[in-house]
């Protein structure tokens, strides 16, 4: 039995730091010491599951979706800010905070986005940019969050139209959607 990475499965080795996909969070660090490492074995129809020195088993996870590896907790709080702050409607009211899943058409979407992301580009090559609205100074953080939302947006319309028969540019929205 080999030890393994308590994260991605991969065996410990002189090449494994070189290759692992987990790292930096590699549990097969040359000394550490942890109760979270694993043996691959096989189980009864010998597929190779991973049995951690706690006794507890589970399959080996290569190959599967890692959001806690491939999403950032700081972005996605920066970005949960952004859209707790656009809540509230020109009339007063504040809008649900899922309001934007019930259907924005696509060219809404990429319109904004191109607004957003000039902003963020003129950010970026040194320029103030202030909300034609309010007057208020946009910030890097605002022009990239703006952009997220309507990419997020784009995308969820995408994802609903292929699940759906939808086809993209098509007027849903006028019809119940």
């Amino acid at each position: 039995m080999n030890e393994s990475c308590a994260v991605c499965g991969a065996e410990a080795g002189e090449l494994h730091e070189s290759w692992c996909e987990c790292k930096p969070n590699c549990r097969v660090r040359e000394g550490e010491k942890s109760d979270m490492r694993f043996d691959i074995n096989r189980d009864d129809g010998g597929n190779e599951i991973r049995q951690f020195t706690t006794g507890a088993t589970r399959d080996i996870d290569r190959g599967k979706l890692d959001p806690e590896g491939f999403l950032s907790p700081l972005v996605l709080e920066r970005y949960a800010e952004y859209m707790h702050k656009h809540r509230l409607q020109s009339d007063g009211k504040l809008r649900d905070s899922d309001n934007w899943q019930r259907g924005i058409p696509e060219h809404v979407y990429i319109k904004s986005a191109w607004r957003h992301f000039l902003d963020w580009w003129m950010i970026h090559r040194g320029w103030q940019r202030n909300d034609k609205s309010d007057g208020h100074l946009i910030t890097a953080e605002e022009a990239l969050c703006g952009v997220i939302f309507n990419a997020m947006g784009y995308l969820h319309e995408l994802l609903k139209s292929k699940l759906s028969g939808w086809k993209i540019g098509e007027k849903r929205h006028e019809k119940g959607e």
